[in-house]
């Protein structure tokens, strides 16, 4: 009864995934030029770039230029007014009027609100660098994790193909009577998880696929470019040098930087409150009974000082205010700054241990085929049974599923260093 079964399942075919030759693909370069456009996170901090730049252009424009108002009025009334321009009744009042205001002297806030602005600006331009940099690792982990489920995919396909020679051989040694039919079953079931775990990789790389066509702007699946399995280099510096590295123009440090510097400016601004400011205004008024006005002009000039004595406590508030946020700011500085080597020297042994690991995996997956080569051949001659054999195929398949991975686990760990330094540390991979 067990051989007709046999039979049967032998001759079902293999399942099979879809080809993907009709698939668009970018290469890693393409990938991370377009997802840099795509990304929300990317895109709001070139945004707050924007926006910080004219803050800052602001902020400098008000040293030279005064504000400057336009206005015109018409008025008509079914009951004749008198009209300053024409000095008689009229039911039409046509005024056009021009303020201009400057600030002679602030406390020195013009000045504070211009370091803020630039160090907004500093802490925008870091910001989106990091972002760049944090879209860019998503979108090699992505990249990377496609050209691991399709060697993955691989992997099972070998096993797939490991097992049907394997069903054939056992099926001859149980007609040869050299072996059991129990041997057979038990070839049948690694074939039949072999299958299964084929179908569970092809379908992880479909969604490895999906993904990366939403992180380059695609509703397609979209295809990685290349392979992977070119062995990880030294790293082209020391941990010392990544962590000064890290200080100096890491993005998280830079914007902790750039905000304590904007807060300790908010406070010199908030203390100006307390000192006279002098304000320079001029206006100039034409009035008719039509338009242009033309009829009577009118200028006049102000020259203000005044100082603030109590407004029911809101600038002692503001200062307050102002302190806490410095301090805050200061501490979350002072914490990254400390936290450089912890972090830079995690992810700098991450890389280290990951290359290490894709070593001796790249070795383990030598020694599994050689150990299955064996078996397979002691299997043959009757020396082993159908147990160890079956054991050293599915250490094969673990084996090179396991390189496959720690591959995987070197770029991710790579791409997390470069995120925390704030630069590529091997250019040339990134645009090719």
């Amino acid at each position: 009864m067990i051989l007709p079964l046999l039979l049967v399942l032998q001759g079902a075919p293999a399942d099979t995934v879809p080809n993907a030759d009709a698939i668009p693909r970018v290469t890693l370069a393409e990938a991370l030029l377009e997802a840099t456009r795509f990304n929300p996170n990317y895109v709001q901090a070139a945004g707050t770039v924007a926006e910080a730049t004219w803050v800052r252009r602001a902020a400098m424009l008000v040293f030279v230029l005064p504000s400057i108002t336009a206005s015109a009025d018409f008025t008509g009334s079914t009951t004749p007014s008198f009209n300053f321009g024409t000095n008689s009744l009229s039911k039409t009042i046509v005024a056009a009027r021009l303020d201009a205001r400057y600030e002679l002297f602030t406390g020195g806030r013009k000045v504070a609100d211009y370091q803020r602005a630039t160090a907004d600006l500093q802490g925008a331009v870091a910001n989106e660098a990091g972002a760049g940099f944090l879209a860019a690792a998503e979108t090699e982990a992505t990249f990377y994790d496609v050209l691991a489920r399709r060697q993955l995919l691989e992997v099972a396909r070998r096993r797939v193909e490991r097992a049907e020679t394997q069903l054939l051989l056992s099926r001859a040694r149980v007609l040869s009577g050299a072996a059991v039919q129990t041997d057979s079953l038990q070839v049948l079931l690694e074939l039949t998880r072999a299958r299964v775990d084929l179908l569970r990789e092809a379908a992880g790389l479909d969604v490895a696929r999906a993904e990366l066509g939403r992180r380059v702007g695609r509703s397609v699946a979209v295809d990685a470019a290349g392979t992977d399995t070119t062995p990880a280099p030294a790293l082209p510096i020391t941990l010392q040098e990544a962590v000064q590295v890290a200080l100096d123009q890491g993005p998280q440090i830079r914007v902790a930087e750039a905000r304590a510097r904007a807060t300790a400016a908010t406070i010199r601004a908030r203390k100006a409150a307390y000192l006279p400011w002098v304000t320079l205004t001029g206006s100039s008024a034409a009035y008719d009974n039509k338009f242009w006005p033309e009829a009577a002009t009118r200028s006049s000039g102000t020259l203000t000082v005044s100082l603030p004595i109590w407004n029911d406590g809101r600038r002692e508030i503001a200062l307050a205010q102002a302190k806490a946020a410095n301090d805050v700011a200061v501490a979350i500085r002072d914490d990254l700054q400390r936290g450089a080597l912890a972090d830079v020297t995690r992810s700098y042994s991450a890389y280290q241990t990951a290359s290490a690991s894709a070593g001796l995996a790249a070795e383990a997956v030598v020694v599994a085929q050689e150990n299955y080569r064996v078996q397979e051949t002691r299997y043959r001659s009757g020396a082993v049974d159908i147990i160890e054999f079956l054991n050293g195929q599915v250490d094969l398949a673990d084996a090179e599923a396991g390189l496959v991975q720690a591959r995987y686990a070197t770029r991710l760990a790579l791409a997390g260093l470069e995120v925390i330094l704030g630069r590529r540390l091997f250019p040339s991979e990134s645009s090719q």
